[in-house]
């Protein structure tokens, strides 16, 4: 039986990628910080699901991830859902710290002891959904972009040390554009439902693609952030595109 563990699996795309993988016959350890949710989505299929609170930016989390590797009986994927940010123009310096905590400093963490596990294994599967906002630096959300932008470069060094260490273990950077969550406060063009994110996810996941951008309007807006030029780019105000 084939084992995933997803972190951040509470609500949004951690849980749906969760559902589709269990009617795929994977059995699922899931974790996420409100053990409530955790609970009552291992009592829908307690013979497939095996559960962990975990906090990324908590300093066990990685001892946490072993215990729920051990309750599984191993791992052969390991997806990483968990993620916090706002739109902060103001740079309110408590909510920059935060964004850093959990999606720079967790994310190594949790990342890094799944790399070393599969090492160890001599084989896996390690993926994260990071964003097609950390393709380039945007004032609304200075560091939620920069630490997207982070976890994209994070995510190409594990595969290129994968290769260079012929360590079988293949890494999937997944881009979502807007996604209808809890995890939105504000309304954005584009918005997809997140069954829709989460089927495209699990698809890409089962070829093992490197990259997974969803949908094909974000990958044509992705090319053509790319191509606008710096000091373009710095001149855009994006404020223009969220409704409150």
């Amino acid at each position: 039986m084939k084992r995933a563990v997803i972190i951040g699996a509470t609500s949004g795309i951690g849980r749906e990628v969760a559902k589709i993988l269990l009617k795929e016959g994977w059995h699922v350890g899931i974790a996420g910080r409100r053990e409530e949710f955790l609970r009552q989505m291992r009592d829908l299929q307690p013979q497939s699901i095996e559960y962990e609170v975990i906090d990324v930016t908590r300093e066990d989390a990685p001892v946490r991830l072993q215990d729920l590797i051990n309750k599984l009986g191993g791992m052969d994927l390991y997806l990483h859902c968990s993620g916090y940010g706002r739109i902060n123009p103001g740079l309110d310096p408590v909510i920059e710290t935060e964004v850093i905590r959990t999606n720079v400093t967790g994310f190594v963490l949790m990342a890094n002891y799944a790399f070393r596990f599969f090492k160890e294994q001599k084989g896996g599967h390690l993926a994260a959904i990071t964003s097609v906002a950390g393709r380039r630096g945007m004032g609304l959300n200075a560091a939620y972009s920069s630490s997207k932008r982070f976890q994209m470069t994070y995510l190409s060094s594990l595969a290129q040390l994968s290769h260079n260490g012929k360590y079988n273990i293949r890494i999937t950077d997944i881009q979502p554009g807007f996604v209808k969550t809890d995890f939105l406060h504000h309304s954005y063009p584009m918005m997809m439902k997140t069954p829709y994110v989460a089927g495209k996810i699990a698809r890409g996941l089962s070829k093992g693609k490197r990259f997974i951008i969803i949908d094909w309007r974000y990958r044509l807006l992705a090319y053509a952030w790319h191509m606008i030029p710096r000091w373009i780019w710095e001149r855009i105000n994006l404020q223009r595109f969220v409704r409150q």
